[in-house]
């Protein structure tokens, strides 16, 4: 078991993380954007749980197999477009806490020229990152099932 799940120990803030994901996932955002970011920032972040379900919601949405074995090798992969690699860069970035330079905004903000997306995938970014950190060290892998 895990050491707290904190929708029981924190209800009220497990149901404000939870609203505020239900408003990025309705949002302009591309569902398969979404999950690439959700996944590939897990995957940084090594929260299994969400590794777990971030890809399984992927391959419910349609996701190929294919692309989520490259995701931890996108930048050398054929298969992700413009707007995908802006945003795995963007998140490869605020996930490690390294600076995300004037170039690197740039081209985010090129395909994501829409105030509202690139809004929810800053917000998306901050919030998978958060997840992680609860999901971490409260140990959430050990929900896992086989």
């Amino acid at each position: 078991m895990p050491r707290m799940l904190l929708k029981d120990a924190s209800p009220e803030v497990y149901r404000g993380i939870i609203k505020t994901a239900a408003v990025i996932h309705g949002g302009p955002l591309d569902r398969a954007v979404q999950e690439l970011i959700k996944l590939r920032a897990s995957q940084l972040n090594g929260c299994a749980f969400c590794v777990d379900i971030h890809s399984r919601d992927a391959r419910r949405n349609g996701e190929r197999e294919e692309r989520l074995h490259h995701l931890p090798v996108w930048r050398e992969s054929p298969l992700y477009t413009g707007a995908e690699r802006a945003a795995l860069a963007y998140t490869e970035a605020v996930t490690r806490r390294e600076p995300v330079t004037d170039a690197m905004w740039a081209t985010l903000r090129e395909h994501y020229p829409d105030d509202r997306e690139a809004g929810d995938l800053v917000g998306l970014v901050a919030l998978i990152n958060a997840l992680n950190l609860f999901g971490v060290p409260l140990h959430y892998h050990e929900m896992i099932e086989g």
